[in-house]
């Protein structure tokens, strides 16, 4: 196991270019197996979620070629049944995107229960109950604790679906089995995050009929087969901002290349709540050095509330980011993510490098600033708030010592790497 080693207290300077979206790439290379014919993706992210992902591909007999630059060729010329790994499955939530293209190219799967993130329950309904509309089998062996995917004999037909929640993975896995099943398929209250955005797109190049694409209401048009394509995966957007909070906490400078600023509307409205803004240069953003970092209150000086929902709002995965960054900002926040009971719990570390923040129920808690931090030894609980700490190690005073970072290995590609670029006092070591 890895730790980092953090002196803070350095402004960051530089310029830095984030990977791939983790949460396009791990669908994406899903959908690679809807077809026999090689896809090529480029801007692959190098991290520890794609390289299990890649895992679970071979093992269902898909070739996957390095390049070189980030770019795999994938080939799923003949998919085998294979009993999956579940201490893999459980790695990462996005094994259950392998369902879609198995029932429609192997006839079923035998899937261990998916894992990922530890931020409260996960529901898998969405993803059972599209399947089921299209014609699928979907049942749960509670003794082999497995779920059993398999197609009809007739195919899977389309049809219309009102998705029970806007699901990222669950409007991932719908839209996929939609693409070769027979008729015409609407979804509504489908998920639009540029990474579902970008699933469709690689789908219609692989010769989908999909159309809607960014509004919640996807009309497909089944074909009867599809071929391969070439597609890059677009910036990470999740990256993008922990830089940029990153370079706000101390009080640095960065210019973020192929920042992908046309996905940063609500998030950079958020951000200027709190005082924080960026310019935008073409293709990249640059952070400026000098900040407001003022809280910007209700009318009537009432205290604002940040809270997610779905996407154009402001997403759950920058949730702990935006509170990292409200401790240093001078006024008083209220941060609700509704969506995940265990999303809050990691606060309790901030507090411990001197954070003022009042965890008010699972899903709340009040942020006042600005406050000094100190550097502490803390353990990372999950990928995004381990990536919070980092930020709180670069602005605390003294050293700080992260434990388990193969969590934010998980999303982060060379993150240390990237840091220590723009100037920042990062060590990673073995745990003896």
């Amino acid at each position: 196991m890895d730790k980092f080693i953090v002196d803070g207290g350095i402004p960051l300077s530089g310029e830095m270019t984030p990977a791939g979206n983790k949460n396009a790439a791990l669908p994406l290379l899903a959908a690679c197996l809807l077809t026999e014919e090689p896809v090529i993706l480029r801007n692959v992210p190098q991290i520890r979620d794609v390289r299990d992902m890649r895992q679970l591909l071979e093992s269902l007999g898909v070739e996957i070629q390095d390049l070189g630059g980030s770019t795999w060729q994938i080939t799923a010329r003949e998919l085998r049944p294979a009993n999956l790994d579940p201490d893999m499955c459980r790695r990462i939530r996005a094994s259950i995107l392998l369902a879609a293209p198995m029932i429609l190219r192997a006839g079923g799967l035998i899937l261990p229960p998916p894992g990922g993130d530890v931020i409260g329950r996960r529901r898998l309904d969405t993803h059972i109950l599209a399947f089921r509309a299209l014609g699928a089998q979907v049942d749960f062996d509670r003794a082999r604790s497995v779920f059993d995917f398999r197609a009809p004999t007739s195919g899977l037909r389309g049809t219309t679906m009102l998705l029970d929640e806007a699901s990222v993975l669950g409007s991932e896995n719908a839209i996929m089995a939609a693409v070769l099943a027979k008729g015409t398929t609407v979804i509504s209250n489908v998920a639009s995050e540029p990474h579902v955005q970008q699933v469709c797109e690689l789908l219609n190049a692989m010769g989908a009929q999909i159309a809607g694409i960014g509004s919640n209401t996807l009309t497909i048009h089944g074909v009867d087969r599809l071929h391969g394509a070439e597609f890059s995966v677009g910036p990470d957007y999740l990256e993008v901002i922990s830089f940029v909070g990153a370079a706000v906490v101390t009080r640095g400078s960065i210019r973020v290349r192929q920042a992908g600023s046309q996905y940063l509307g609500m998030i950079r409205m958020v951000f200027n709540r709190m005082g924080v803004d960026w310019l935008v240069d073409g293709e990249d953003i640059i952070v400026p050095a000098e900040q407001r970092l003022q809280v910007e209150p209700d009318l009537g000086n009432a205290i604002p509330e940040i809270k997610t929902n779905i996407w154009p709002a402001f997403p759950t995965d920058l949730m702990s980011i935006a509170i990292a960054v409200a401790t240093q900002a001078r006024g008083s926040i209220l941060f609700h993510d509704w969506m995940y009971p265990s999303r809050m719990f990691f606060v309790d570390k901030l507090v411990g490098m001197g954070a003022q923040i009042v965890l008010c129920d699972p899903h709340r808690c009040i942020v006042t600033g600005p406050t000094r931090l100190f550097g502490e030894k803390v353990e990372s609980p999950d990928i995004r708030a381990g990536m919070t700490l980092v930020l709180a190690a670069l602005a605390a005073e003294g050293r700080s010592v992260i434990r388990n970072v193969g969590q934010i290995d998980r999303g982060y590609e060379r993150v240390d790497e990237k840091l220590r670029l723009l100037g920042a006092r990062i060590e990673r070591q073995r745990e003896q």
